[in-house]
This record gives structure tokens, sequence and C-alpha cells, in this order.
């Protein structure tokens, strides 16, 4: 069931949900390789990004936009069950636009929009690192927390690394966010050191959503899902399964 635009861990029969996952800037879709034996019954599908892994040699997008809109294609054969999203930094703003995209276009809303490490999109601040040089991108990921300190240490595995790293901030930063209200309910995760989301920036995804809002926090930095990940699935499990979120 692979698509060029998503990858599924562990194919179901009959899943009681399908879990798809954004991954963050400069993310491949194995970063969640681990969760589908974490959720039994969840399908786990994790969205490949162009320019890596097994899509090297795709053109990057022209936009976050255009991004959105490839990924939301690709997703509608897949709604004949229901689905949910978690996006991480750059995934939780892409997975934002397209469940406002199934919703407006489709008429269908996620079950749960679970967005982490990263600010409300109305709330934050301008930056431009994708015209920073090699030397500073290279510091923007050492202060996240860097979840790939051997990729980055190889010379050679950095040169295929930092040019989508860098197109992907090109994405988040060029991107003309259009305010609006999403149906389905969103939770916020964060981690409680994390230096690109503080705390205070999560409740601002409240005002994104009629369906509902909750958030999490939980030890450590940017990249806290990596050390936090049995706690942090559990919880995305137990949101899968729960009653509608509280009215924001």
């Amino acid at each position: 069931m692979d698509d060029r635009s998503y990858r599924v861990f562990r194919p179901l029969r009959a899943p009681s949900v399908r879990l798809v996952c954004f991954p963050h800037a400069g993310g491949t879709a194995t970063f969640f390789r681990t969760w589908a034996d974490r959720l039994p019954g969840v399908e786990v599908l994790a969205i490949r990004y162009a320019g890596r892994q097994d899509r090297l040699a795709d053109p990057f997008p022209g936009s976050l936009a255009e991004l959105a809109d490839e990924v939301t294609a690709a997703l509608v054969p897949l709604l004949d069950t229901p689905v949910a999203f978690f996006g991480h930094s750059m995934g939780a703003l892409l997975a934002f636009e397209v469940t406002s995209r199934l919703e407006e276009r489709h008429g269908v809303s996620p079950a749960r929009l679970l967005v982490s490490g990263r600010p409300a999109p109305h709330r934050a601040a301008p930056c431009s690192l994708h015209l920073a040089d090699e030397a500073g991108l290279l510091a923007e990921v050492e202060r996240l927390g860097n979840p790939d300190p051997l990729v980055f240490a190889d010379p050679e595995l950095r040169a295929l690394v930092l040019p989508a790293l860098r197109d992907d901030y090109r994405l988040l930063e060029t991107h003309d966010f259009a305010r609006r209200a999403v149906r389905a309910g969103i939770v916020a995760y964060g981690g409680d050191r994390d230096p690109a989301c503080g705390l205070r920036a999560l409740p601002a995804w409240a005002e994104l959503t009629t369906g509902g809002f909750a958030q999490r926090v939980f030890p450590g930095d940017h990249f806290y899902l990596v050390a936090c990940e049995p706690a942090l699935v559990a919880d995305v499990a137990g949101r899968l399964s729960a009653a509608p979120l509280p009215r924001a």
C-alpha cells in the first residue's frame, strides 16, 4: 500500500485508525519506524518528503502549500478508515495545512490533530535560516538537540542531508499562513526545554480549532520525543481512543 508520498510500517487488514506522521525539517519517514510496535490496531504511516532517502532524486516542492496539496491528494484513498495526524516541528504546520485541505475539499476531519514542537503558525516568529551558511545550519541543529549526531559528523552524509534541511526551512519560512480554524480537535505536545517552542507557545494552538484542545509536556529539548517515545506514544494511543476533547 506504500505510495511515493508515504510509507506504511506495518500494514493492517482492518485498522481501527490510521495514524499519519509528518517528520520535522530535514527529517525522514523512518524517524517513526518504531511507533507501529507500540500501537496495536493502529496502522502507522509516515510522510516521505522529496529530496531524501528513497525520494532523493525527486525535486523539492515549490512551496509548503504545494507539498500540502501533494500529501492531501495521496491520503484521499486512505479515508475509508478514520485517520489521525501527528506532526513534529515542520510536520506540525504541514499536518495542520493537510487537515484544513481535507476538511475544505473532502469534508473529512482527522480524529485528532496532534502537533509537536512548534508554535502555532499565527504566533511563530519570522526567521531566515534557509539563507544561512552551512555553519549556521549546523549551529541550529546543535541548538535544537541534534537527533542524528553521526549523520552530521560525517562529511559525505552531511552533504546529502543539508540540502533537504535548508529547503525545508525555506518552505517553513516563506509560507504565507492564512489563519483559519479546523474542526479537528488539537493536542499540542512539547519538551520542557525546547528552545524552538517555549511552553507558553503551545496554548495558542487552541485558537486554531473548534474541535477542542489539550496539551501535554514531556521532559527534554526539541527532540524530547526520542527519549520519551514510550510515554509519548502511550499518550497518543490514549488520545486516539478517548472521548472528544474539551472545547477551548
